[in-house]
C-alpha cells in the first residue's frame, strides 16, 4: 500500500511540474512572439519610406546632367556609385523584411523557433537602421 500512495505521489508530482514547465513555455512562447511582432511592426513603416526613397535616387540618377551644372564641382561617377549602392541597400533591407515574413510562421509552438525569429528580427532592425541613417547622409545632399 505505501507502494501504490508513492507512486501515486509521484505521478502527480510529475504531472504537477510538467504542467509548471509547460505553462512557463506558454509564458515565454507568448512573450518572444508578442517582442518579435513589437519589432516587426516598428520596422514595417520604414518599407514604404525606402520604395520611396528609392524611387527619389532614380529620380536623382536621371536627373544627374541637371544636378552636375547646377553644382559644377559634383563628381557624377562617385554620386553615380554611391546612389546606386544606396539603393541597393534600400531594396534588400526591403526584400529581407518580405522574405521573413513570408517565411514566419506565427502558428509554431515552440519557444526555440520564436527565440530565433526574434533573432533574426532584431538582426533585421539593426540592418534597417543602419540603412536609415546611410540614406539621411546621403540623400540630405540632394
Amino acid at each position: 500500500m505505501k507502494k501504490l500512495a508513492f507512486l501515486v505521489a509521484s505521478a502527480f508530482a510529475i504531472t504537477s511540474c510538467a504542467n509548471s514547465s509547460n505553462t512557463n513555455n506558454q509564458y515565454d512562447l507568448a512573450k518572444t512572439q508578442e517582442e518579435t511582432m513589437k519589432i516587426h511592426d516598428e520596422i514595417m513603416p520604414q518599407v514604404s519610406i525606402f520604395d520611396k526613397d528609392a524611387v527619389t535616387i532614380d529620380s536623382i540618377l536621371t536627373n544627374l546632367s541637371a544636378i552636375k551644372t547646377a553644382k559644377p564641382n559634383l563628381d557624377t561617377t562617385n554620386t553615380r556609385q554611391e546612389l546606386s549602392q544606396l539603393k541597393s541597400n534600400l531594396e534588400d533591407a526591403t526584400d529581407h523584411m518580405m522574405d521573413w515574413m513570408k517565411d514566419y510562421s506565427a502558428d509554431s509552438t515552440t519557444v526555440d523557433y520564436a527565440n530565433r525569429e526574434l533573432t533574426k528580427v532584431k538582426d533585421m532592425k539593426a540592418v534597417f537602421d543602419r540603412v536609415s541613417k546611410e540614406k539621411q547622409e546621403i540623400l540630405k545632399k540632394y
